[in-house]
Formats: C-alpha cells, structure tokens, sequence
C-alpha cells in the first residue's frame, strides 16, 4: 500500500510569519508598512506584562488594555491607528516590484523567532487583543463542558452563545490593523524613538471627546445643544478649563456634562435605558432645562442676550500685544456667583431632572429656582443657605462653588429637590 503525503498541508515548525508590505524611509530609517489580521499581534509581537514592565517602554495599564479588548468587542465599526514597532534586524524583505518598494516582509515570531520585535506604541492594544482572543477560548471551553450535561432548553441556549463567541474569534481572524516597522538595531536610538513618539503626541482634551465621541448620546447631541441662546458663541470647543480670562461661559465637555445631568441625574451615570433615549428626547430635555435656568436666574438671563459680536468666543487666552478685551459676562459671572460654576450647573441640571420625574412642570420649577436666584452671590458667606442648612457640607466656607465630588453633587442635587416641597425659611 502506497501513500502519498501533500507536504503543503503540513505546518512543520514555523517560527516566523510573511504579509505584503511597503518599503520607505522615515529620518533615515527604513519603514516597512503592512497590515496583518488582529489575531496575528500575539504571535509576531511580545505581549505585554503589567507585573513586569517592558524595558524599552512604560508599564502597561491592564484595565486599559481590556477596554481596547471590549472596544473590539462591542463595536463592528471600529478603529484604530496602526502601531509602530522597531525591528532590531529579524525582519527580511523580498522586493516583487520593479522600484523594490513592494515586497514579501518575513517577521520573526516572538517566541521562537530571532531577532524580535520591539513595541515602541501600541502595547495596550496588543495586550487588550490578546485577553479578548484568550477570553472567547475559556469561554467557548467553559460552554463545551456544559453542554453535555445541559436540559434541551439551555443546550440551545449555549450552543446560540459558542456561535457567537466563534463569530467574535472569527472578526479577529478576518479584521486588520496596520503596522509600521522601524529597522533600529540600536537599542539606544530605540529607546529615544520611544520618547519623541511620547512627546510629539498631542492628548485630546474633554472638549474635543465631547464634540467627536459620538458613541455617547449626551455628545452625540452637543452640535444641536450648543445652537441654545445661553450658549451660543459662548462654548469653548477646545480647553476644559475655565479660567477667570477665559471668555467662554465653558466648554464642550462641561454642555455633555450638564447633558447627563439633566438625563441620567447627579451622577451623571448614563444607563442603558438613557442611552436608549432618542436625540430629540435628549435635546428636548436639556433645552427645557436651559429655557427654564436663563429665565429663572438674572445672570443667565444676561448672558442669554449679549452680544457676543464684541469678542472672539474660541479665544481663551489674550493674544500676544493684543490689547485688553472688556470682560465678558461670562467672566463677570465667574467672579460673582455659584452659577459661574459647571458644578452648580449640573446640580440644578438633576434637580430639574428630579423635579420632571416627580411631575413638576417646568413653570413651576421655574419660578421655584426664582426663589433661588438672589441666594446664588459668590463667594458663600457664613450666614448664607448654603451654610446654614444641609447643604452645609457640600460646601467650604469662602467657596465659589459647591464641592465637586460625587457623593456631595448627589447629596447637594437632594437637598435642593427637597427644598422644591418644603423650603427653608430664607427662600
């Protein structure tokens, strides 16, 4: 009997994986560009450890990688930059075009393979592909071991979740993401590499998330919330911080902010059910609410109508020799009363929000933050309501705004709403 064996069906030891790549050059470097499948990151790239920090690079933070894991997860539509890799001297080229720019990249893998890569930016993703891969195993594992012992009812319940979970093992199969590899066999220049990658890179700013992110409905509604007259021309779209010269009223990030407040509560934890909500009911709810604040309150009513044709509102510092400008409202207010504060804001915001969900109507809430108004001077004064009540202890003494840590905006929120029923004597 003769058999005959197609050696091509036969992995035999592999320690090193080859994809289509591009050869340039990058500060006379050569840089080899490809794209591979997600599930290939573990094999041809070390995975990061969080109890031992790579030498060339800083320590990965493992919540973070998980989150990049359940990004994938979650969202079909995803995205991410390529990563930058230095390779020390394993990799081979074998150009097939007539420039020599396209070719075969033979990378070796790095367990096995000499001459590994080195991650200079993208460990988290690495690591958070590399837990999502080995959490559908264990699950897929953990489902095989009880499907045989499983009622009819539930055995189609399991097998529903291993075709899912192969689905989401197969998206990492079929998905890619690019790399950039840099030939840098010198481990000094590589370490500087990593350096100058850190420091040319720009963060993004709360203000910025919250105009882009539209994965969250309280920014997916901004552009429609920033248009109301208490704010418009008066939003900062790129800082966070308000200072006394800044002449917004406050940034993107802070309208999200009161957003939540005004949908998910003080808080400020938005739920399943309040990202169920449609834009419009969202939109609807906080143009109620700021209706209702630049009505009810005399500062807000005068931001509402100024004129802000005087005054550049995407300007948050003085330019070099340009003169002084005159002070906006906004920054009169930040001197003068709690209402300059987002904190405050996003008090009333759960307030109004409290107030809906018990039935008031927003005549009614408006007239009741009326009786508020003359109470809203900054800095509190000892004698003040925001010291002589319980909200004593949402506030320090010579304060500008209430403390802003969560249980004091909860417990603040209440204070307030229950005020709406019984009032102190001096409102």
């Amino acid at each position: 009997m003769s058999i005959t064996v197609d050696s091509s069906r036969l992995s035999l030891v592999r320690e090193e994986s080859t994809y289509l790549a591009i050869r340039t050059s990058q500060g006379g470097r050569t840089v080899y560009t490809t794209r591979i499948p997600l599930a290939d990151l573990s094999v041809i790239l070390t995975i990061p450890d969080p109890a031992k920090p790579d030498p060339d690079n800083r320590k990965v933070d493992i919540t973070h990688a998980k989150g990049f894991g359940q990004y994938l997860a979650d969202n079909p539509k995803w995205v991410a930059p390529a990563l930058l890799i230095r390779d020390t001297g394993g990799c081979r080229f074998e150009p097939i075009s007539e420039d020599g720019s396209v070719g075969y990249l033979t990378v070796p893998w790095s367990i096995g393979g000499i001459g590994r890569l080195i991650t200079i930016d993208g460990q988290h993703r690495i690591l958070g592909v590399h837990l999502e891969k080995k959490r559908i195993t264990d699950e897929v594992s953990r489902i095989d071991r009880e499907i045989h012992r499983a009622n009819e009812a539930k055995k189609a319940k399991l097998e529903q979740d291993r075709e899912a979970l192969i689905g989401r093992m197969q998206r990492l199969k079929d998905e890619f993401v690019g790399i950039d590899i840099y030939v840098e066999p010198d481990g000094v220049s590589g370490q500087q590499m990593f350096v100058d990658v850190a420091d040319n890179a720009k963060g993004i700013s709360g203000a910025v998330r919250a105009r882009f992110d539209t994965s969250r409905i309280a920014n997916r509604t901004l552009s429609d919330i920033v248009v109301h007259p208490l704010f418009l021309g008066k939003v900062d779209i790129e800082r966070d911080r308000m200072t006394l010269t800044n002449r917004n009223l406050m940034g993107a990030k802070h309208v999200a902010d009161i957003t939540r407040a005004v949908i998910a509560g003080p808080g400020g934890r938005v739920s399943k059910k309040v990202e169920s909500l449609t834009d419009n009911e969202v939109i609807e709810s906080v143009r109620g609410f700021l209706d209702v604040i630049s009505i009810a309150f005399t500062a807000l009513a005068e931001i509402t109508e100024e004129d802000v044709d005087n005054y550049d509102p995407s300007l948050s510092e003085k330019k070099k020799n340009e003169p002084p400008a005159p002070p906006t409202k906004a920054m009169r207010l930040r001197e003068s009363s709690l209402l300059g504060s987002v904190g405050m804001l996003r008090v009333l915001g759960g307030v109004y929000r409290n107030l809906k969900e018990d039935g008031a109507e927003d005549g009614d809430i408006q007239e009741f933050f009326k009786r508020l108004d003359r109470h809203m001077t900054a800095p509190v004064t000892e004698d003040s309501i925001w010291r002589t009540t319980d909200a004593n202890e949402d506030f320090e003494p010579n304060a500008s705004a209430p403390i802003m840590r969560q249980q004091n905006v909860v417990h603040l929120t209440k204070v307030i709403t229950d005020w709406y029923k019984k009032a102190p004597a001096a409102i």
